[in-house]
């Protein structure tokens, strides 16, 4: 099996196995995902979604949260940990928008990654979930289980295994794969325990199995 012809298999049986798994970061305006994927960086979705509760009480549009300063959002965004540097992107990414973009995202991916604290991963998400381009989501649960499966060898740098997925991963499917990789990730191809292989729904193709590609 050729890894493109892996990549469509596992892409159907994730299908199927998670029909709706989309984004678990809550938002509904685009500048408020901006903000909970920075605040997610080494902190878990639930969290990040409890925490921006309070900020956007407080700060409820673009023009607000460019107006507060660093040290009033971070004492709101803390808990999410790295709140310093966090809280200093949050502030320059809204001025940024405010300033220039008359306080709308930009539906450009390198305009996306000139926004302070915005790397691939997250303009990445930006478009598939929002503007419905083609995307592809480097985060930590898409390398572990590509590197298990099977679909990239031993590629532990996000954007190495982003262009090695553009390759066998069909465009319209980038998003969504990626989103089912995070669930699958949680719930049965574990980091911290060891994997639930007897439950996975990719057993008998996964390279970690001792299949060959």
């Amino acid at each position: 099996m050729t890894k493109k012809q892996l990549a469509l298999e596992v892409i159907a049986r994730l299908k199927e196995a998670y029909p709706d798994a989309g984004c678990t970061l809550d938002y509904d305006q685009v500048w408020k995902l901006l903000v909970s994927v920075r605040l997610a960086a080494q902190c878990t979705d639930a969290r990040v979604n409890v925490v921006v509760e309070k900020l956007y009480e407080k700060f409820p549009d673009v023009d607000a949260l460019a107006a507060a300063s660093e040290d009033e959002i971070e004492e709101i965004v803390r808990p999410c940990g790295l709140g310093r540097s966090k809280a200093r992107d949050i502030s320059a990414c809204m001025k940024m928008l405010r300033d220039e973009y008359g306080g709308k995202v930009p539906d450009d991916f390198d305009a996306l990654l000139k926004l302070p604290g915005v790397g691939r991963k997250s303009a990445n998400l930006i478009m598939g979930d929002v503007f419905g381009k083609p995307a592809i989501v480097t985060d930590t649960h898409c390398i572990r289980l590509t590197n298990r499966i099977g679909l990239v060898d031993g590629i532990k740098e996000p954007k190495k295994v982003e262009m090695a997925l553009w390759k066998i991963i069909p465009p319209e499917e980038g998003s969504d794969f990626c989103h089912r990789l995070v669930y699958h990730g949680r719930d049965i191809c574990t980091a911290r325990t060891k994997p639930y292989c007897e439950k996975c729904c990719l057993n008998d193709i996964c390279k970690k199995n001792g299949v060959k590609g």
